[in-house]
């Protein structure tokens, strides 16, 4: 699917910025506006269009509550919250030590903090301990009710981050009685940014006082947590839940079994020996050039030496080799959907292999280009994908229900 550009990364993170328009994290006609005045393939305009409309929105709900007018003033935050955090994607040459990335990180922070104060249903900021610091958060409730509800632990991905969590899947969780508690990991949001903490491949490390805290919150069910793992999250969840036994389900939001395979698709078989043999003299200069011919492949490079906190490209790839589901996905215990998007241009097949590993219940879903929903974590569709993964939940957890005394 093509949208708005012919690059493939540009089209696909346009996408993924306008769909979120379902839950109100963009303006169809504020992406087009923004998307026409961007070349194809330039970063610098990128940053500088997308920044511009994330200022403007930004303004427009900063008057809004002002002058009191509490539901404008939301709607404009989070478009405003969505937009920054496009405006800053491509910004990876030093993005650790770079004044323009850090900022629009932090107003994209701000502003989802100022729309979520404002919004109709109970959210609360958490901080949850882990290894000497805390793991920043977000409690999304359903009411004020104080009641226990079944609760989604929401593991975000490659470079995702915990405001996004919103958009992409707390509040089709709200409307169908599921509480969310999102978070920030090592490798992700402000755990990487303000903390400089990068991914680590034993996420169960990382679920396992997730799942702690829930359970001293007397709004979670104790029975009812599902854990949710998104793009790079649905290996990440599906190790922790190897480990992890207090879960009552598991969606993976595409299944990823080895992600090391994800950079080897594009890597000839050359490369990969010389990767291997820790030839980074050879490897550099020759990934320098397949950087330079492709958005999607030199963002999606400097992306992973920065958060995975290598020293070259070549040893981020090396690093990758460490997660993987191989000898791990048998030990996952609790029923799992695992979701396949037909044209992912990053996990293609993947999802096969994970459900061939599963000895767990299981359903495979694949969502289809013919609906719309064949992208990467179903971008642009968020509706169906929303509807495809809380209807197995509601009838999972509905069939593991204790009978009433």
């Amino acid at each position: 699917m093509r949208f708005l550009f012919e690059d493939e990364s540009f089209s696909f993170e346009t996408l993924r910025a306008a769909g979120f328009a379902d839950y109100g994290g963009a303006d169809l006609g504020e992406v087009v506006a923004t998307a026409r005045n961007i070349g194809e393939g330039d970063e610098e305009a990128w940053l500088r269009e997308w920044k511009a409309t994330a200022e403007r929105v930004h303004g427009i709900g900063s008057r809004a509550l002002a002058a009191g007018h509490r539901v404008s003033a939301r709607e404009a935050l989070l478009r405003a919250s969505n937009y920054y955090r496009t405006a800053e994607f491509y910004r990876r040459d030093d993005p650790a030590n770079d004044p323009e990335a850090k900022g629009l990180s932090a107003l994209s922070r701000e502003t989802f903090a100022a729309a979520a104060a404002l919004m109709d249903t109970p959210v609360e900021a958490v901080a949850i301990p882990y290894e000497g610091t805390h793991l920043p958060g977000y409690l999304f409730l359903v009411d004020d009710s104080g009641a226990r509800r079944p609760t989604v632990l929401f593991t975000s991905g490659f470079d995702s981050t915990l405001e996004e969590a919103y958009f992409a899947v707390a509040a089709a969780a709200l409307r169908r009685g599921y509480n969310v508690l999102a978070y920030d990991g090592p490798g992700q949001g402000a755990m990487l940014r303000e903390q400089q903490l990068v991914f680590r491949p034993d996420w169960e490390a990382v679920v396992t006082p997730v799942v702690d805290y829930a359970l001293t919150r007397p709004e979670i069910a104790a029975d009812g947590l599902v854990l949710f793992g998104y793009s790079l999250g649905g290996y990440l969840a599906a190790r922790a839940a190897a480990h992890e036994h207090r879960l009552a389900a598991l969606v993976l939001d595409d299944g990823v079994y080895n992600y090391r395979e994800a950079h080897d698709r594009f890597l000839p078989p050359f490369l990969r020996e010389w990767i291997e043999a820790g030839r980074d003299d050879l490897v550099e200069p020759v990934m320098g050039l397949f950087m330079q011919v492709s958005t999607q492949v030199r963002w999606a490079l400097r992306n992973g030496v920065w958060t995975f906190g290598a020293a070259s490209v070549a040893d981020y790839i090396r690093r990758t080799a460490d997660y993987t589901l191989d000898g791990v996905a048998r030990l996952i215990d609790c029923p799992t959907l695992v979701l396949d998007a037909e044209n992912d241009q990053f996990f293609r097949g993947q999802p096969q292999q994970v459900q061939a590993a599963l000895t767990c219940p299981h359903t495979l879903v694949t969502l289809p280009e013919a609906e719309g929903a064949g992208e990467h974590c179903h971008m642009g569709a968020m509706f169906r994908f929303h509807q495809v993964a809380f209807d197995w939940l509601d009838t999972t957890l509905a069939g593991a229900a204790r009978p009433a005394s």
